[in-house]
């Protein structure tokens, strides 16, 4: 089986504690010293670098959130000088301003470096053809495989998003031998290949590496049954740096998280308490051996657990399983990160007022629809018909704009809507994932 980097990714436990301290006490003196925030932070609990004596001393240091990312925009959380960043990339910023991220050149060796690890665990090789159906873009995810495959020697196809009927002719005439989308956009691409009367055994598919959205392993089947593939799982955070965070190996027994650059805590949601290994909660991640855009106990909302006992591979990283579901209330929809909030507020906004709502969210065939359903009120009720269409039409551009992804919109009578102890269930989240 092959390792792409086995003096890290085979350490003894004893060996990787040791350079995970030494990575993290350079880390937390280089974000005091040049990060505002951070020293701010500290300062709070009355902390200074030199109390970082253990790895177990890392439970002293106040959590970094999302938001704390926004309040700093653009580049507050920067650890060097811009001259020194050679990369800026960002999240979708559907709600308010993106989360700004910045790459030196040495960041960028790293990750690509960190994405060659992932993919080669899913059995990518020099020798393939790794085409790439992922937004190129201010997105990380694009980009970084990019990189990766480059980085192990493999060809690669950057297609971009959408235009199926293209993707599949590539896939046929350059022999694509590797896919990377999302789970959802694989199982478009494999009805549509039947739909058009192609025998998937046809194609030279051997790899299909898929994330951006939670996917179950009846998808995983289901995607390798119809396109005759070996589907592997991987993770990634634009914050924390983009895709190679974690990555499964063919063993396809949990996410090998790259430890020597990142430190993965289970916590608590509601109370922030470290849980013990096997726990589940939600993942907080350190970096190690980011040097533009460092992170201390970043909280990403995702909840996993964590398995430290000997993969079958012989890679001696922990494992983190799947992740299914967050903390908070977002949305994963069609690789987008999307906040009912920010649906609410475009309600409001356009309706000039209150209206109960209901975002339901549904995977028809392979694709993940949206559909906002809003009770009439007697604001609404007493537009003429046309001013209710038009009313219809600004809120689906509005919430359009702010999701990023199209939405469809409809109007019911007043109080029909589904309500538990007299409030409207918000989400209905119908996908069997």
């Amino acid at each position: 089986m092959n390792i792409w980097d086995q003096t890290h990714e085979c350490m003894s436990r004893d060996e990787l504690e040791q350079l995970q301290l030494e990575r993290l006490q350079a880390t937390i003196n280089r974000v005091h010293k040049n990060v505002t925030h951070y020293r701010k932070k500290f300062a709070q609990p009355g902390i200074i670098p030199e109390d970082i004596r253990s790895l177990s001393d890392l439970t002293k240091l106040p959590f970094t959130t999302k938001e704390d990312l926004r309040i700093n925009y653009p580049y507050g959380m920067f650890a060097v000088p811009l001259r020194e960043v050679v990369r800026i990339h960002s999240s979708s910023g559907t709600t308010s301003k993106p989360i700004v991220v910045g790459y030196t050149k040495n960041d960028l060796r790293i990750w690509s470096n960190l994405v060659a690890r992932f993919m080669t665990a899913a059995g990518v090789t020099s020798d393939d053809l790794v085409q790439i159906a992922f937004s190129y873009g201010l997105f990380t995810g694009a980009f970084g495989i990019h990189y990766g495959a480059e980085v192990i020697g493999a060809s690669v196809i950057p297609m971009g998003t959408g235009n199926t009927e293209k993707q599949i002719m590539i896939m046929q005439d350059y022999k694509t031998t590797v896919l990377v989308s999302t789970p959802s956009y694989a199982l478009e691409l494999a009805g549509r290949i039947s739909q058009a009367g192609i025998d998937p055994q046809t194609l030279s598919l051997r790899f299909g590496l898929f994330g951006g959205e939670p996917w179950s392993e009846k998808m995983r089947r289901e995607i390798e049954s119809r396109l005759h593939l070996s589907a592997t799982d991987n993770y990634g955070l634009s914050e924390v740096i983009g895709p190679g965070i974690a990555g499964e190996c063919q063993c396809k027994n949990g996410m090998h998280v790259y430890e020597d650059s990142f430190i993965p805590e289970i916590i608590n949601p509601q109370t922030g308490e470290v849980l013990p290994a096997g726990a589940e909660g939600e993942l907080v991640l350190t970096t190690l051996t980011k040097e533009a855009f460092p992170m201390i106990r970043y909280r990403t909302g995702d909840i996993t657990s964590l398995d430290y006992s000997p993969c079958a591979c012989g890679r001696t990283q922990v494992r983190m399983q799947r992740i299914v579901r967050r903390s908070d209330d977002m949305l994963i929809i069609r690789g987008i990160n999307v906040y009912p909030s920010q649906i609410e507020e475009a309600i409001v906004s356009v309706a000039q007022g209150e209206a109960p709502y209901q975002i339901v969210v549904e995977r028809k065939g392979a694709m993940d629809s949206l559909e906002i359903i809003i009770e009439v009120t007697s604001k609404i009720f007493s537009l003429e018909l046309q001013k209710q269409r038009s009313f219809l039409e600004e809120l689906k551009k509005r919430i359009g704009s702010v999701t990023g992804i199209g939405v469809s919109v409809k109007l019911v009578e007043a109080n029909s809507l589904p309500k538990t102890e007299n409030k409207t269930s918000r989400v209905v989240d119908k996908r069997q994932i």
